[in-house]
């Protein structure tokens, strides 16, 4: 039987990835050689703390005394880098232990990733770490820096400080992301892992250390797929509440999650799940690779915004329709100005601007580029304003028009830095001439404003910080539920349907929904035809809803076990002989308990509750319009249990048909109000009863008023049985 894995120590972590001395298993002479690269890298990057290279077969490496094992180093190590191959692994760990060593990077493959002798071989040599106390970065991993220690085990060049942390499951995007930093000129880095197979650390354990790490502003995550996402769920709630969180989740495709998946050996789930549910940790999720390094570089620099209605300063019309029509694509809104600040801003610009938002000077600043700090501090004094983004040239003008215009320009850019100074508001500049470098505008950097030659970028940006604002803002007052206690005779009912190896019964789903205050309709179970009598004594003559009720028929309908619009005795008589027969005809072993009789619902709006228990993530509930909509549709929204009331507010909203609910052509609003309380307690449900392993309500029928449930399936987590 292999070992589990250890609980983590944080603070052990944190001196395998700070360490203040470096065992280099496999240090080499030989220039191709990783354990070559590795120890130059240190020495050339002034590294600090003790090296010990470790080759049996050399006295010294680079000048310096080598040791011919492991166990030979002095005790009490803080990291091990391995070059050597995946065989000799699970030996040199248990030396590591011996010694004292609190972590090791293994920077060889050939491990689950390749094989299934190659997972034989990653567990001997997680079970070797966790008898030597020894904590795991990789297998299979790209390696490690850390700059502010100046630890550099990558042999990467031109890489400078800075406050970004990342975490990448490509060592190729971290070589991507250096060189755009490079390019900026002004953006640094903190920590870089590589996971790898995240044998024994995983994304919640790094994400821990970056937000305990002093130097690290913002945590940056490059995933291809999560292997304990709940963990890290967990972890970001915590840490996002302190900074940042970046991820960029690859896979967002069904040809994407195969390249994931055979590039990691790790699961791939749905893309949009994932992102829903990181959105409600705190995390700021980007859509595509080119964003990740200006959505941290801004985050970083901005933090947050109060709100989402940004002002556009632009000194062309081209620009600032483009500038609009990014925003509100991205979620945010135009602020709509004061009267006082378009009076203002009148009073500096050319009679011919546009003064409703977006603000076009319409050549006002061609030869006065100093008017741009003056607008950008009125917009600034608007309370309706939450970001302000200039857009256009600014730092050209002295090329675009007249040399002389660049001191004026030098100057408004101070004056647009001791604005920065006095407010919290975000002020974001894009510039056509960001790309030269022009001195205004690395002034403006090296004051730490964000400067971008993408008005795509730009936005991102700013969708960032307002959905950070609005994160914090939502849990400084957050709500949650009081958590009901548990329906003892609903958890007996699910341990007898547990037992017998079947889920529970329709009548059995709504009346466990019901034993937790959720409305459900009246209905009557009919085992046999004499049991008919009752039924339409109880109903009457209103149309009627007959259904079978059997653990081996799960799509009723597909099996002719429904009859809709039944009124009277006689077509409730009919109807049960028909379904009977149907079911029988679609599996002739059923086993059918009998048929269900209810009141037919009344029309309104259909909406879907699910919940499954996500294998990465835990339990998760859906929603979404019912009925046909979910299938053709797909417009859903997903959260991890247990929700807030924020959470079950926002995945109402966030549904692109959410205006449904706003009431069309003539229809009442629904009761959102009623629509949240069955969220939470659904959430409540799944929280109590943990054997439930999926929860279907689909369809449920939302009113101006209230709901119905109208169909309800509840399926048990079954116990697995013993291997013969």
């Amino acid at each position: 039987m292999s070992l589990q894995k250890a609980q983590p120590s944080q603070t052990q972590l944190n001196r395998v990835l700070a360490p203040d001395s470096i065992a280099i298993v496999g240090a080499s002479n030989d220039p191709t050689k990783r354990g070559y690269k590795a120890m130059m890298g240190l020495m050339e990057g002034g590294y600090e703390g003790k090296i010990y290279p470790i080759n049996p077969k050399a006295d010294q490496i680079l000048g310096r005394k080598a040791y011919g094992s492991v166990s030979s180093v002095p005790s009490g190590v803080d990291m091990a880098l391995i070059c050597t191959p995946a065989k000799t692994i699970p030996s040199l760990i248990k030396q590591c232990g011996d010694v004292g060593v609190q972590g090791a990077i293994i920077l060889a493959s050939g491990f689950g990733e390749v094989d299934e002798a190659g997972a034989e071989l990653e567990q001997q040599v997680l079970d070797a770490a966790i008898l030597a106390g020894v904590r795991i970065i990789g297998p299979n991993t790209s390696g490690l820096f850390n700059l502010h220690k100046k630890v550099n085990l990558l042999a990467l060049d031109n890489v400078k400080p800075g406050e970004i942390g990342i975490i990448s499951q490509s060592g190729n995007m971290l070589l991507s992301l250096a060189l755009e930093a490079q390019s900026n000129g002004h953006i640094g880095f903190s920590t870089y892992v590589g996971p790898g197979n995240q044998t024994d650390v995983g994304f919640a354990d790094y994400l821990a250390c970056l937000g305990a790490d002093d130097n690290t502003g913002v945590a940056t995550f490059y995933v291809e797929g999560f292997k304990d996402g709940r963990a890290f769920l967990d972890e970001a709630k915590h840490t996002s509440q302190k900074k940042p969180v970046v991820v960029y989740k690859s896979g967002s495709t069904e040809a994407g999650q195969k390249a994931a998946s055979s590039h990691t050996g790790a699961l791939a789930g749905s893309y949009q799940m994932t992102v829903d549910l990181l959105q409600q940790a705190g995390v700021n999720v980007v859509a595509n690779s080119d964003e990740i390094l200006p959505v941290a570089e801004g985050l970083s620099l901005l933090q947050q915004a109060g709100g989402k209605k940004v002002a556009v300063l632009a000194d062309g019309g081209g620009q600032a329709t483009i500038a609009s029509d990014r925003i509100s694509e991205a979620g945010l809104e135009l602020a709509e100005l004061e009267e006082s600040t378009r009076l203002a801003l009148s009073q500096i610009l050319f009679p011919q601007a546009s003064l409703v938002n977006p603000i076009d000077v319409a050549g006002s600043t061609d030869a006065n580029p100093g008017l741009l700090s003056q607008c950008m501090e009125i917009l600034e004094a608007d309370k309706n304003v939450d970001m302000v983004f200039l857009v256009g040239m600014f730092g050209g003008y002295g090329i675009r028009f007249a040399k002389e215009l660049a001191q004026e320009e030098l100057d408004c850019a101070d004056e647009m830095i001791a604005l920065a100074k006095r407010t919290t508001k975000p002020l974001i500049i894009d510039s056509l001439f960001a790309h030269i470098k022009p001195e205004p505008l690395e002034k403006l950097r090296k004051a730490g404003l964000p400067v971008y030659a993408s008005i795509e970028h730009a936005v991102k940006v700013m969708a960032a910080l307002g959905e950070r604002g609005t994160y914090l803002k939502q849990i400084e007052r957050q709500d949650h539920k009081t958590q009901l206690a548990i329906n003892h005779a609903s958890e007996k009912v699910l341990s007898n349907a547990r037992a017998q190896g079947r889920d529970l019964f329709e009548f059995e789903a709504k009346n466990l929904l019901a034993a937790y205050g959720l409305d459900v309709a009246k209905e009557i179970i009919v085992r046999h035809e004499n049991e008919l009598e009752a039924a339409y004594a109880e109903f009457g003559d209103i149309p009627l809803v007959m259904k079978v009720v059997s653990k081996d028929i799960l799509h009723k309908s597909d099996a002719g076990g429904v009859k809709l619009n039944l009124v009277g005795k006689n077509a409730l008589t009919e109807a049960r002989d028909t379904i009977l027969a149907s079911c029988l005809s679609y599996k002739a072993d059923a086993a059918i308990e009998g048929v269900l009789v209810t009141p037919m619902a009344r029309k309104g709006t259909e909406i879907i509750i699910g919940m499954s228990q996500d294998p990465i993530f835990g339990p998760v509930l859906m929603f979404g319009l019912g009925g046909i909509f979910v299938e053709i549709l797909k417009d859903v929204s997903f959260r991890a249990v247990p929700l807030s009331r924020y959470d079950a507010t926002s995945m109402i909203d966030q549904i692109k048909a959410s205006k449904v609910f706003d009431g069309v052509r003539g229809e009442l609003p629904v009761d959102k109000n009623a629509l949240v309380e069955l969220l939470l307690t659904v959430s409540n449900i799944i929280e109590n009863h943990p054997q439930i392993s999926e929860l279907d309500l689909n369809p449920v029928i939302v009113y101006d008023k209230g709901y119905a449930i109208v169909d309800a399936r509840i399926i048990v987590e079954q116990e697995s049985l013993p291997c013969q």
